[in-house]
This record gives C-alpha cells, sequence and structure tokens, in this order.
C-alpha cells in the first residue's frame, strides 16, 4: 500500500501546483506542540500537498483529546491517533478508518545513578510510568520483566503514575529511579545522559510480537468525501514524501529545529533518530502485528481497556486499503 501511494504522489507530481483557492482542502488536526507538526511543516515548507492537488489546513489543539473530539464534529479531516481509539469508536458503530503513522514507540528509562543494571535491580526502586495503569508499554514491559526476571514490577517496584514532562523532570533531578514513557519524551532522556534499559519493542518480540508495529495512525472516517474521491490517498502519499525528506536530508531538521524546542544537540540527534527509526516500512505486516497486539493486551489487562469486542474482524475494517474501498 505503501508502494502504491508512492505511485499515487509521482503521478500527481507531474499535474503541477495549482492555486490554492482552486483545490480541495484537507483540514490537519494536531497538537500544538507535538512531534506531528514536523511533518506538517516539511509539508507546506515544500508546498508539497499543492504538488499533490490539495491545500492543507493545519487546526492546532492543545490535547490529542480535543483535537479527537473536533475529528469527532466534523471540524477536521484527519488526525493522528491511537489504533485503540479506533477499534473503540468502530465498536460504537462509528466507522473510523486508520493508516501506519509512526512505529516509534517508548520504553523503559534508567537513571546511571540508580545503579539499575538489568530488571531485577528496579526491585524497591522508584519507577515513574506514563499514561495509566493501562498503558500498552507499562503492560509490555511489566509482563516482559516477571517472564525474564521473575520481578512483578506492579508490586516489587515504588510505581508512580505521573505525565509525561513530569516524569522526565524527576528522573533528572534524581526523585526518581526510572521511567516508562513514550518514545519523544525517551529521546530526550537519552540526549541528557540517561540510559535505555527495555525498549517496548523488545519487550514486544520478547512476547511474540514481531515485526513493524505502528502505534500511532493516519486517522479519519470512513463517510469523509475525501476518503471516497481519493484525496485522502493523496494525503497519505504526501505525508511519506516529507517522512522520506525527513530520513534523508539532514538540512531540513535544522530548519525544523525550532519547533523541537531540544535541550542541547545530543537531544536534538537524539530526536532525529528516534524519529527516523519509527517511519513504517510496511502496512500489511504492520496489521498482523497489531492484531497480535491487541489480543495480547486484552489478555495483560484484564479487558479493562481493550474491550474483547474490539476484535479482529473490526481492526480489519478499521484498516484504510485505499479509496476503492469506499
Amino acid at each position: 500500500m505503501i508502494r502504491l501511494l508512492w505511485v499515487v504522489f509521482v503521478v500527481l507530481l507531474g499535474l503541477g501546483p495549482a492555486s490554492a483557492d482552486t483545490l480541495p482542502s484537507v483540514r490537519v488536526g494536531v497538537l500544538k506542540f507535538g512531534t506531528v507538526s514536523w511533518e506538517l511543516s516539511v509539508i507546506r515548507y515544500h508546498q508539497l500537498d499543492r504538488e499533490a492537488g490539495f491545500s492543507m489546513q493545519v487546526v492546532e489543539f492543545a490535547s490529542g483529546n480535543a483535537a479527537a473530539v473536533a475529528l469527532q464534529a466534523g471540524h477536521v479531516d484527519i488526525i493522528v491517533n491511537d489504533w485503540l481509539w479506533v477499534l473503540e469508536q468502530n465498536r460504537r458503530q462509528k466507522q473510523y478508518r486508520y493508516y501506519p503513522y509512526s512505529t516509534a514507540v517508548g520504553g523503559l528509562v534508567v537513571s546511571p545513578e540508580s545503579g539499575i543494571q538489568s530488571l531485577a535491580d528496579l526491585e524497591g526502586k522508584r519507577l515513574g510510568v506514563a499514561g495509566g495503569p493501562v498503558d500498552k508499554s507499562w503492560l509490555l514491559i511489566a509482563r516482559y520483566a516477571k517472564k525474564a526476571a521473575g520481578i512483578d514490577l506492579r508490586s516489587d517496584a515504588d510505581v508512580r503514575f505521573a505525565a509525561p514532562p513530569l516524569l522526565n523532570r524527576m528522573l533528572l533531578n534524581g526523585q526518581l529511579d526510572a521511567v516508562v514513557n513514550y518514545w519523544h519524551y525517551n529521546a530526550r532522556l537519552v540526549g541528557q545522559g540517561m540510559s535505555v534499559l527495555l525498549p517496548t519493542a523488545t519487550a514486544m518480540a520478547e512476547l511474540g510480537i514481531g515485526g513493524e508495529t505502528p502505534m500511532l495512525g493516519w486517522v479519519f472516517d470512513a463517510q469523509w468525501p475525501g476518503a471516497k474521491s481519493g484525496l485522502v490517498d493523496r494525503f497519505l502519499a504526501t505525508s511519506y514524501r516529507a517522512k522520506h525528506i525527513l530520513a534523508t536530508e539532514r538540512g531540513e531538521w535544522q530548519r525544523i529545529k525550532p519547533l523541537m524546542q531540544t535541550e542541547n544537540e545530543a537531544v536534538f540527534q537524539s530526536l532525529i533518530d528516534a524519529y527516523r527509526h519509527g517511519i513504517p516500512k510496511s502496512s500489511a505486516a504492520g496489521r498482523e502485528s497489531v492484531v497480535l497486539l491487541h489480543q495480547l493486551l486484552t489478555e495483560l489487562s484484564s479487558g479493562f481497556t481493550y474491550s474483547a469486542n474490539n476484535n479482529k474482524g473490526n481492526l480489519g475494517a478499521a484498516w484504510w486499503q485505499g479509496s476503492k474501498e469506499s
């Protein structure tokens, strides 16, 4: 499918740019200071949207929940969100579609002053966790720790749930010994001298979830006219062209550096590396991995968040296959 999107883009490139007033609009909901804005900046700066035959309108929000509400209300056309959100909406008979945006995932980061060199060393340590008790990375890391080291992090460590920025500050200030955080927060920690003890991707692989797993995707309503006309395919192709630019051109990162608000050069490079590592390579493989991951998370959470109603059929229906499916 990704290869198809590149073909779509190449064909559209030959059409040349047009006036924004004459082009169909794609309203993209985005967090004001989120990482998605990096990619959208590339699209806007190089006018990739016009080359592909549409005009991108960026609508900024203070939170992911606000962006999701705006999508549901029809105030924006497309956002980046978790695949679990899509499955839950589809369970409620609201037909949203999902296409891989990133495979970047967080992990367990430790302070070099903590003395933690293995999972067993986490016993009695102060462990911060982002996302709450049913966060995906936390569930997976806790399960793998029990399997590999025989330690139950939920009871054997001093677990503290908090917001991602606060967890980073607490680890850097010595108020925590380790954190389970999201990928871009972890990248900042690595750039400031912290160490990754266990990437979530490693825990997933050891628990039987191999290959790429797109944790975040572009999400849109299946009834959006842009989904039926092929407009969304042009947008997705443009998104992947922006990814290609960020994957290959160092100078582009220098241009968007102010958006990244990096603490130092090491953090800057760490964020670049983490973003590039998360660029999806295969949408088909990703779908199978997400099916397996959903089954495992349902088991680990005892159905608390990952409803048994969110089954394979719903996931298959939610995965975007191109405008031909509309």
